[in-house]
């Protein structure tokens, strides 16, 4: 059950204008009544119902629906006394925010049923009001068969929303352990064994400088040496883990295919700016391992490469007018696109191979958002 509770509702499709009305509308109804008893009576269900009304929204489990019913029966009376109908709208609001599947779609029911038989009752009975608001009741009538269902999904997109948003937090934390992890590995691949190397050697050439200087001087050079490769293989490591953007692969990919005499179409912004790194170097990869292709195996003359995106993914295709690719090819029979399916796999996306008139790639991926620092 939605726990929030506004005086004016928003997002149900009505202006807040109009529930002013709503709100106001029952006092006239009811001093139309020339009773006094009557009138009392009226004060005293319109109090009794935004009572009930509040605490349907902060109650859970049973009070919730017993709230809901007095608000029914409220309803029913005003209608039937005072020929206002309008609370069938604050009720066709609420039930929309029970989030009980068989309970929303009980009291929707329940609803539909009474506010049609008592605007009926009136009808039969002739009463002269419900004839000179028949086109208000009739939007009435519209209003709370559609404005459950529409308040009831659009709460229920929303959970989904933040599921969705929550998962992909979830997502971005185990990419950026597994990162971690790959880094503390390849740290200890790449550093590890050559300090541990330079650390004897450094100490067997502290023990032969007086014994054996020649063999000591030979000790330092390969210490030297091996800090050397240790410093060359970090920097390739961290230059690999800065990545590659779409816009600096497509520069390259040019003079590739410029280089190979293929006639190159880019289509598409190639500015991805609201997508994450991560996201963006794997197109990137799998971009180069495309282009690679269609240099050495295609036969093509012509390449369009096209970036499109939507409101829930990024398309990159690669398309040439080659000689196609074979059925093997197709079921990711090569490493190459073996890699590039493993890659998009890995950020959950996919590959399309079509193979007509030349051979098109099409890589998917879902569009993260990347996350402010």
């Amino acid at each position: 059950m939605n726990k929030w509770y506004q005086i004016f509702h928003k997002n149900t499709g009505l202006s807040p204008y109009v529930w002013v009305v709503f709100y106001i509308l029952p006092f006239y109804f009811i001093f139309r009544s020339s009773s006094p008893y009557e009138v009392v009576s009226g004060f005293i269900m319109i109090i009794l119902f935004f009572i009930c009304y509040r605490l349907s929204f902060v109650s859970k489990g049973w009070l919730v629906y017993f709230w809901t019913s007095v608000m029914i029966v409220i309803s029913i009376a005003m209608t039937l006394l005072f020929s206002y109908v309008y609370f069938s709208i604050f009720l066709a609001f609420f039930i929309g925010n029970v989030q009980n599947r068989a309970g929303f779609f009980t009291l929707y029911t329940i609803h539909i049923v009474t506010t049609f038989v008592t605007v009926n009752y009136g009808f039969v009975t002739q009463n002269s009001l419900f004839f000179t608001q028949f086109p208000f009741i009739l939007i009435s009538l519209i209003v709370v068969i559609l404005l459950p269902f529409n308040t009831y999904s659009r709460i229920k997109q929303g959970q989904l929303e933040g599921k969705l948003e929550d998962a992909n937090k979830r997502i971005s934390e185990l990419v950026k352990l597994e990162e971690r992890q790959r880094i503390s590995r390849d740290l200890h691949d790449t550093l590890g064994q050559k300090l541990s190397l330079i650390g004897l050697k450094s100490d067997l050439a502290g023990k032969l400088m007086l014994k054996n200087p020649a063999q000591a001087q030979a000790e330092i050079n390969d210490v030297r040496q091996t800090a050397r490769t240790a410093l060359k293989e970090v920097r390739e490591m961290v230059t690999q883990m800065r990545g590659t953007r779409i816009e600096d692969e497509m520069f390259r990919i040019k003079q590739i295919l410029m280089a190979a005499e293929i006639n190159c179409t880019i289509e598409g912004d190639l500015k991805l700016g609201n997508t994450n790194l991560l996201t963006e170097n794997v197109l990137s990869m799998c971009l180069k391992e495309a282009v690679t292709n269609v240099v050495k195996h295609s036969g093509a003359t012509a390449c369009t490469v096209t970036i499109e995106s939507t409101r829930t993914e990024l398309l990159l295709k690669v398309k040439d007018n080659g000689s196609g690719i074979a059925e093997a090819a197709r079921n990711y029979g090569g490493h190459g696109l073996q890699g590039m399916k493993e890659r998009l796999e890995f950020v959950n996306g996919s590959l399309e191979i079509i193979s007509e008139g030349g051979t098109m790639l099409i890589c998917r991926v879902p569009k993260v958002i990347k996350q402010g620092s």
